[in-house]
């Protein structure tokens, strides 16, 4: 891990330095001081910033949980047949991973030992369960199969989006962004689909 120069230090690097060390230390594991070695500043510089660890917790899954609940309220998300809507936020889903991968990790990763876990778990339920909604409503408009069960769909497409975290490395080399957004959605949509 490289160290954060003190000139270059902004409330954002600390943020994005604190998800790093959380994602390799994990939350439990990772001090105050494992975080003002790893951000190269003092940790009263942390606190002039922040109240603690979990102030950078609530701030790094808030961005993950915004990012995600911001696609429910986009245009294609709100408007349309059930199935369509649920075909644009499966596809959005992977984008805002990708774009906020350490972030959005870090949310995945979250267990519940904290209030600021607790609160993220909760948030991210609320959002599984308005997605789970959408895929129902796409199966009554008989748009996608009758013939899986909704819960076990919705857990199937949840499952396969947040693998994405554990491989998916933005190095130029492999797939882009919306090569595995094409794949996922070609995926999902070619097993679930109605047959015309």
């Amino acid at each position: 891990m490289t160290t954060a120069k003190r000139d270059t230090y902004t409330p954002e690097t600390l943020l994005s330095v604190a998800v790093q060390v959380f994602n390799e230390r994990g939350y439990d594991g990772t001090s105050m001081e494992h975080l003002s070695k790893a951000a190269g500043i003092s940790k009263s510089s942390i606190y002039h910033h922040v109240s603690g660890k979990e102030e950078l917790l609530r701030r790094a899954v808030s961005r993950a949980l915004d990012g995600l609940f911001g696609i429910l309220d986009e245009e294609h998300a709100r408007g349309g047949r059930a199935s369509d809507r649920l075909e644009y936020v499966v596809r959005r889903m992977v984008e805002v991973l990708i774009a906020e991968l350490p972030y959005v990790t870090l949310l995945l990763r979250v267990r519940g030992n904290t209030d600021t876990e607790r609160w993220a778990l909760e948030r991210r339920r609320d959002f599984d369960h308005r997605v789970a909604e959408l895929l129902k409503a796409a199966a009554a408009d008989g748009d996608i199969r009758g013939d899986v069960e909704v819960r076990l769909a919705t857990r199937l497409v949840f499952g396969m989006i947040n693998s994405i975290a554990e491989w998916y490395r933005p190095d130029g080399r492999g797939m882009n962004e919306r090569e595995v957004a094409d794949a996922v959605t070609q995926l999902v949509f070619g097993g679930l689909r109605r047959a015309s």
